[in-house]
Formats: structure tokens, sequence, C-alpha cells
């Protein structure tokens, strides 16, 4: 038996199909996966996502710390509630885990990184908080719900208390704010807008009987990946992990290579491999045949072959999708080997679908012909 949230009873008693998700039973859809994923479309889903790794980082010296430790600069953070996404690699430039970091206090950080790395990154903090002497604590008795859809903020706002919800509706993205073990971040992983509520767990159940009660439709795992992967986001273990750096993954933009000086984990050979040339480049698939691509297909490019790295069926845009790493420079029409078969795939731009509407180029949209 894997380990449990503090919703994980609600889920039960609802008829969630429950799977192993990094060593915690979770909720694999309650249904219909389609449905779970056009209601965060079009309107507000719920997902417990409390297996994700929260850790404080506490110090004198917490932010040299973080500019050493990640490849983006936590320098941009000014004002408590700002947040950012980065990697953090290891010497090889390969990405140990993508992660947010909030800054709580000029002292005080938050890291959120994924459930299947927690060992890992909690290994790697640790290894290298000591010289710094930074305080690193993980909070395993968190909650947390991530709401999202074009009708989540006004769902959230609804149920909070009237002393937080003005600070609340004035969020952009990427910030945060709390109050009373109630934290609120303007963040999520569905190419939707939302927040993310990290709560102690003994509130949780409350919170998300309150949010479905309110019209918010119960979401699981599988709902969560085909909206990540319609909206162009990577998936840890599957788009990058620490054989590849964020320049093969798409991920360069989270890079921060300004000021020249700081000498972040990873960062020679990522200039480097930026100097010589990086070898590969992240591409969106758009399926132009019958099929489904899966993650390690093989593609043929015009420079040569490929592979998919996340694929699966979007149901906003009723066809197969997909992340693929293609030798840099390739584009055009390219085909996909699957089950033995070459079927023709369009390159396009991640993201294909963002804030309810399909982002990939009408004329690539034509019915496909079923024989």
């Amino acid at each position: 038996m894997g380990k449990h949230t503090a919703i994980f009873d609600l889920h039960r008693s609802a008829g969630a199909r429950l799977v192993d998700f990094a060593g915690w039973d979770m909720p694999l859809h309650y249904g219909s996966q389609v449905a779970e994923h056009q209601a965060v479309r079009q309107g507000v889903g719920i997902f417990d996502v409390s297996h994700m790794t929260v850790i404080e980082l506490k110090g004198e010296k917490v932010r040299p710390f973080l500019r050493q430790l990640l490849a983006n600069n936590v320098d941009r953070l000014t004002v408590p509630g700002t947040a950012l996404y980065s990697c953090m690699l290891n010497t090889e430039g390969g990405v140990i885990d993508d992660l947010i970091v909030y800054l709580m206090a000029e002292q005080e950080f938050r890291v959120v990184s994924n459930a299947g790395t927690r060992d890992k990154v909690l290994a790697w903090i640790e290894s290298h908080a000591a010289p710094f002497k930074v305080q690193v604590e993980e909070r395993p008795e968190l909650a947390m719900i991530a709401v999202q859809g074009p009708e989540a903020r006004a769902q959230v706002h609804g149920q909070l208390p009237e002393s937080l919800k003005e600070k609340v509706v004035n969020l952009k993205r990427f910030q945060a704010t709390w109050e009373e073990g109630l934290f609120v971040a303007r963040t999520g992983y569905t190419g939707e807008d939302g927040y993310e509520l990290l709560l102690s767990g003994s509130q949780a159940q409350d919170w998300w009987r309150r949010l479905q009660a309110g019209g918010a439709k119960p979401c699981g795992l599988g709902a969560r990946d085909t909206l990540r992967l319609e909206a162009g986001m990577c998936l840890y273990g599957a788009d990058m992990d620490e054989t590849t750096t964020p320049l093969e993954s798409g991920l360069g933009w989270t890079v921060a290579w300004k000021p020249p000086e700081r000498d972040f984990i990873g960062r020679a050979v990522l200039e480097a491999q930026q100097a010589a040339g990086c070898p590969h480049q992240q591409v969106g698939l758009l399926l132009q045949g019958k099929g489904l691509m899966r993650n390690g297909q093989t593609i043929t490019t015009n420079l040569g072959e490929g592979v998919v790295t996340s694929g699966g069926f979007s149901p906003s845009l009723e066809r197969s999708i997909a992340l693929a790493r293609v030798p840099v420079g390739a584009d055009g029409p390219c085909e996909v080997q699957i089950r033995g078969r070459a079927v023709p795939a369009a390159m396009v731009k991640p993201p294909f679908v963002r804030n309810g509407r399909a982002c990939v180029p009408a004329e690539l949209m034509e019915p496909i012909e079923v024989s």
C-alpha cells in the first residue's frame, strides 16, 4: 500500500480509480478522464497534488545559496510572495528536477518540487546547503489543492475570508499571498488560470468538499497529464531528466545567464553546449494521420531522427499531439513510427492549447480521414 494524502478518503469514497504514483496512492480519474479534462478547459476542476514536495529554506545566506543552486536567478524575486520556475541542475548540466521557488521573506524561501524526485532533491539540497548554513525543512504536513480553469479564480474567491480575499483577487501570475495557515499561489500546470492552495492536512478535506459543492469537478492524474501536454508543459522523467540539459528540453528560457559572474551549478556545461551548438531542440508534433503518439517512438525529420518524449491524445483538438526532441534546425513535415507504420506529423511550436483556445495553425487541423 502506498502513502495517502489528507484527501485520500474522499477519493476512495468517490470511486476514483487509484494508481501508484511515486509511492503514493493517487486518483487517475473518477470515471471519465475526458470529462475531467473538459471541465478544466471550460469551467473549473480541482486536483489533489498533496504528494508534491514542499521544502522551506531559511538562513542569512539562503539567497546566495539559491543563486548557486538554481539555473534561474532568485535575485529576480524582490517582493515577498513572488515566485519563479527553475531547473535544478547537476554538475553535467542535467536536470535533477524542475520546481517553483517562492520568496517568503528576505531570509526565507519555499520550494515546491516533484513527488518522484523527493529523495534525490532533498539529498542534493542538503549536501549543498551546509557551507551556507541554510536550514532545510521539509513540510510533509501540508496538503496542496490545485484549482484550475476559467471559473477557478471566482470559485476560490467565494471561499476565502474577507481579510484574505482582497489580496488574492489582486494577485498576478506567479504571485502568492497567505495568512492563518492558508497559502494561495496563482500558479498551475494546466494551461488555464487558477490557484494552487497550500494548507494544513486538517483543513484539506473541508476545502475539497466546499470547492466541490461550489461546482468544481474532482480531477485525477490522467486529466492533469493531457492538460499539461496541450499546454506544452514539460514532464520530469519524460521531457527532461538528469541526462538532458534545459537547452535540449525547451527550457532554455528558464536559464538566467546574467549576471555572467553568477556561477550556478551546471553553468559551465551549458555555456559549452551553447557555444558548440546544442544538438537537439524540443518541438511540438501534431499527428496528421491515424494513430496515437507515445513516449519513445522514433521520428524521421529532414535532418535525421528524433524521439517522442511525451505523447498522447488531445481531447481539445481531438487528435494525437506530442512533445519531441529532434535535431536542431529540423522543420516541416515529419513521420512518426507507430506500430510499424510511418504516420505523417507536422512540427509546431507549443503550446497546442492555452486558456481554452487552440494555438496551432488552422490549416493543420483538417479532419483526418478514417479509412
